[in-house]
């Protein structure tokens, strides 16, 4: 099989989709699950922090760090938007989505602390920033990458989006 054109990234915020979670939620290996009320409290409860949602200062933050990165990587990312509670990347790198994503949060997290950094001073700084893992998505023609951008720029402020 070819190499994909390109990867459809999405990260959601620490504590703000939990196993359960009453609009479903997808299990390691990608198998969407149904909503299970006892297993999100349970998750809620070994939670360390509380739920991360970002302002409209993080979100520009995260955005700019995504399109920064990807210059200094030489990939070609076609969208970014974050919203309050996730952020969703359509980028075109030559590596795996894992180790894309992987990087991605990273950077996001350094920037981020760096941003609160220079709003709290010396102050406790959130160390739980994003999920463990995250979705990716193959975009394996063109068609799948326009509809992709599309999502990611334009089907956000929609219901389902």
């Amino acid at each position: 099989m070819a190499d994909p054109l390109a990867y459809h990234i999405t990260i959601t915020t620490y504590g703000t989709w939990l196993p359960g979670d009453r609009r479903g939620w997808t299990k390691r290996g990608g198998a969407f699950q149904a909503p299970d009320p006892i297993r999100e409290l349970e998750a809620a409860a070994r939670m360390t922090e509380d739920a991360c949602r970002l302002d409209a200062e993080q979100r520009e933050l995260v955005e700019k760090t995504a399109a920064d990165h990807c210059r200094i990587r030489g990939w070609v990312l076609h969208a970014v938007n974050c919203r309050s509670n996730h952020v969703h990347v359509v980028v075109t790198a030559a590596r795996p989505p894992e180790r894309v994503r992987s990087e991605f949060k990273a950077w996001f997290t350094r920037r981020l602390k760096e941003l609160e950094r220079s709003r709290r001073g010396g102050s406790e700084i959130r160390e739980n920033w994003w999920t463990e893992r995250g979705s990716r998505e193959y975009l394996n023609d063109q068609a799948s990458l326009d509809a992709a951008i599309r999502y990611v720029i334009e089907g956000q402020d929609r219901p389902g989006g």
